[in-house]
């Protein structure tokens, strides 16, 4: 069983997002001059095609495939940190060789075979208690880390070739899952990795397209709340929307956007908590 009470999420939300991104990575690698598919991201060690191959791996994964066999001892690799990143590795080289036409056709692939499954899933099958990379959680709380893992990579890809989201593009569902899953962890990031003090009343406050208030409170243990029962917070940080969640998973700030950080009430602690913002592993 899951340390924790388990997340129980609408499937047809999740799907509706998940189904949204997948669809917008395809659109958007359509036609994608094969140059594009071999710059740089903003990933150590990964360009665009491997993006869409960790991905593509990812989704084979869930559907049962085992990863293929690398062509070196992966974990030597300086940016692979962890058994996950050694596993999302073999996809990388397995497919570094093919064009990224051939990449976007098996990510077609796959994703549609992981959409009739998907589709076909129980409530109880949904619900069931599984390894997550967030721990044990339910199946749903993995479709929406899916969401999120897919759309950061968007965005990667998107900062790779220089070509920012508009705020239209923003919109959708699949932006505000990407965006529930990060403030789900802002308890995490607040107690465990910046160790706020007890007491502490943290409000990040999002401007934008991805506008939205996260409140966290230190009481004995940090978690994330819906108000602080007419308290004020101790501690505020207030930045773009887009821009919070590409520091919190670890990646450069998006040019196109404002890059300020407002910090206010204890700013001391509203510094230590943006210094560890990066929660992803």
């Amino acid at each position: 069983m899951a340390d924790r009470p388990v997340t129980k999420l609408d499937k047809s939300d999740v799907l509706a997002g998940l189904f949204a991104v997948w669809d917008d990575i395809d659109a958007f690698l359509q036609g994608l001059p094969e140059a594009d598919w071999q710059t740089e991201s903003p990933l150590p060690g990964w360009d665009v095609k491997a993006l869409v191959a960790h991905m593509v791996g990812t989704e084979s994964f869930l559907s049962g495939a085992a990863p293929p066999e690398p062509d070196v001892d992966v974990k030597t690799l300086e940016h692979v940190r962890n058994d996950i990143g050694a596993m999302n590795e073999c996809w990388v080289r397995h497919l570094s060789g093919e064009s990224g036409a051939a990449v976007l056709a098996r990510f077609r692939e796959v994703t549609e075979s992981r959409r009739k499954v998907l589709t076909g899933m129980s409530e109880d099958e949904w619900n069931a208690v599984t390894p997550t990379p967030a721990g044990m959680d339910s199946y749903g709380r993995f479709m929406r880390i899916r969401v999120f893992d897919c759309w950061m990579h968007e965005h990667d890809i998107r900062a790779a070739v220089q070509r920012p989201p508009s705020d239209a593009e923003l919109a959708g569902p699949a932006s505000q899952l990407a965006l529930d899953e990060i403030a789900a962890t802002m308890g995490y990031v607040v107690g465990k990795l910046a160790k706020a003090p007890e007491g502490s009343r943290v409000l990040f406050e999002l401007t934008g397209p991805l506008a939205r208030s996260i409140r966290v409170s230190v009481d004995g243990r940090a978690q994330v709340v819906g108000d602080f029962g007419g308290r004020q917070p101790t501690a505020t940080i207030r930045l773009d929307g887009l821009q919070f969640t590409r520091l919190a998973g670890g990646r450069p700030m998006c040019p196109s956007r404002s890059q300020d950080v407002e910090l206010g009430g204890d700013k001391d602690v509203a510094a230590q908590i943006v210094e560890h913002l990066n929660f992803v592993i």
